[in-house]
């Protein structure tokens, strides 16, 4: 598997959970701390931190401290190279669909 495969595994993984979702479109609005991004989830926060952590790894947001605050932003590199790959797709499906209508449209000319 190569490093590309490796790290697209890691953003979907990380995407594949709903309160990281949660929290990436919260982060989409701007920066927030620990205890601003767990308010909406009731989980405790060594739980709601693992998430964060997740996030982490994929590079999907990152964090720095300020003050006694630790704050996390999104990364929006991360989130481009999902939407590369999810353009990638949709061009394969729409080619795959045009042949079908072509294919298709074809067939019914010859009944």
């Amino acid at each position: 598997m190569t490093n590309h495969e490796v790290e697209l595994n890691q953003l979907f993984s990380a995407l594949s959970d709903p309160t990281r979702r949660g929290v990436l479109a919260r982060l989409c609005e701007g920066p927030g701390t620990v205890s601003e991004l767990a308010r909406p989830y009731d989980m405790t926060l060594p739980s709601f931190t693992q998430h964060l952590k997740v996030l982490e790894r994929s590079g999907l947001v990152r964090s720095h401290k300020e003050g006694r605050s630790r704050l996390y932003q999104v990364e929006p590199e991360q989130l481009k190279r999902v939407e590369g790959w999810l353009e990638q797709q949709r061009q394969v499906w729409e080619q795959r669909l045009d042949r079908l209508d072509d294919y298709l449209l074809q067939m019914k000319e010859k009944h």
